[in-house]
């Protein structure tokens, strides 16, 4: 079924095939879309090509002549250079113009794996090479209902903790208890263990000019104390733990007493609009039914951010594709550090969270859509006003 699937993009696409290769598993792409197996020895190269119609071909090395027996196709093997140059072209005899885990100028590095000699050996073969970057994210990002209720009950879930990690900051504060950016964490760690989630690290609890550093973490030995004047910056992001389940990833940002500085207030709103901007038209895009590529909702966001004098202190796409790992590898919402003009494809999700990072402060928004089949969606609970502690 998957082969009969990949054929099928392939012909929409107007291509000959797919050639999949690895060394030393370079390209983990490769092995989740074939399902290859873990125990697999790739200690040599091989290839597995798998063309718009007909039987899929591989090449192995000699010494490792069953690493491919996992899928389906014909098989050859080789052993001298010369042998494996010869029959990589017979390989490809009939294509013209084939896929590879490629990016022009490495404009989507989630996908770049092939190495430029590799490129330059298979081009030899006097074919055409492009980027498989829609087809990945066919065969990567999408997501299976299940996934999206793992999400949803995900985001529930993570959500809660985030309230409460805001109320205790409250509290501590209220009583006099000292608090810290790592005791924050720590404590959202805990409650995600509890609620029987995972993350891969974090979470991030910035205060001030922290908030400013978007990829800050705090740590034992390192972090700042929560007090009054403060702003605080909570970005977090989990999963379920079962299998195959997808992030939910959110940031939001609170200020600690009264009166809110006019400045604080201020930035908040035009982070908040460019958010609402950003998703408004990634939902109007979807329901009317044009096409959408990430560069536009970025170009949405970061926009708005420009016009009212900000854009020097917005440096990082607006948004990344969400999965089973939180960044996935789908469309990036992303017209600043690349130029994605991959099209955002049903059933995927994807960040969106503009920021603006001031050397005194910083705040983020991020929400995260859910593009489905003829509708777009913000899947949780959105940050409308700063919470106030």
């Amino acid at each position: 079924m998957l082969i009969e699937r990949i054929q099928e993009k392939l012909l929409q696409a107007n291509l000959d095939g797919w050639l999949f290769f690895d060394h030393h598993r370079r390209d983990p792409l490769a092995y989740r879309i074939l399902s290859l197996p873990p125990s697999m020895e790739v200690t040599r190269r091989w290839y597995y090509f798998i063309p718009a119609s007909g039987e899929p071909r591989k090449l192995v090395h000699s010494i490792e002549s069953q690493s491919l027996d996992t899928v389906p196709g014909i098989k050859q093997s080789y052993s001298r250079w010369p042998d494996q140059q010869a029959k990589l072209q017979a390989l490809l005899a009939g294509a013209k113009r084939i896929a590879m885990q490629y990016s022009p100028d490495c404009a989507i590095p989630y996908v770049s794996m092939v190495d430029g000699g590799t490129l330059e050996l298979v081009r030899a073969c006097r074919v055409d090479v492009v980027s498989s970057a829609d087809l990945v994210q066919e065969f990567e990002a999408r997501w299976t209902q299940t996934q999206y209720e793992s999400h949803i009950e995900a985001g529930r879930r993570v959500d809660q903790v985030r309230s409460e990690a805001f109320d205790l900051v409250r509290q501590k504060l209220e009583s006099g208890v000292a608090v810290t950016e790592y005791d924050v964490q720590q404590f959202i760690l805990r409650r995600f263990d509890q609620l029987d989630l995972i993350t891969n690290h974090g979470p991030i609890v910035g205060v001030n000019e922290n908030a400013s550093n978007p990829h800050y973490e705090p740590s034992r030995d390192r972090h700042s104390h929560v007090q009054r004047g403060d702003l605080v910056l909570i970005d977090l992001w989990a999963k379920l733990k079962q299998a195959d389940a997808v992030y939910y990833d959110v940031t939001w940002t609170a200020f600690c007493g009264q009166p809110i500085p006019d400045k604080v207030l201020a930035v908040f709103e035009i982070v908040k609009d460019a958010r609402r901007r950003a998703c408004n038209f990634v939902i109007e895009q979807v329901q009317s039914g044009q096409p959408l590529r990430g560069f536009e909702v970025d170009d949405a966001a970061r926009n708005h951010i420009e016009e009212q004098g900000f854009g020097e202190y917005f440096f990082h796409r607006t948004g990344h594709s969400i999965g089973t790992e939180v960044h996935g590898t789908g469309a990036n919402m992303d017209n600043f550090e690349s130029h994605d003009d991959r099209r955002v494809i049903a059933n995927t999700c994807f960040s969106v969270e503009p920021g603006i990072y001031l050397p005194e402060f910083g705040i983020r928004s991020e929400v995260n859509v859910y593009v489905g089949d003829g509708f777009a969606q913000v899947t949780g609970e959105q940050q409308d006003e700063l919470v106030r502690i």
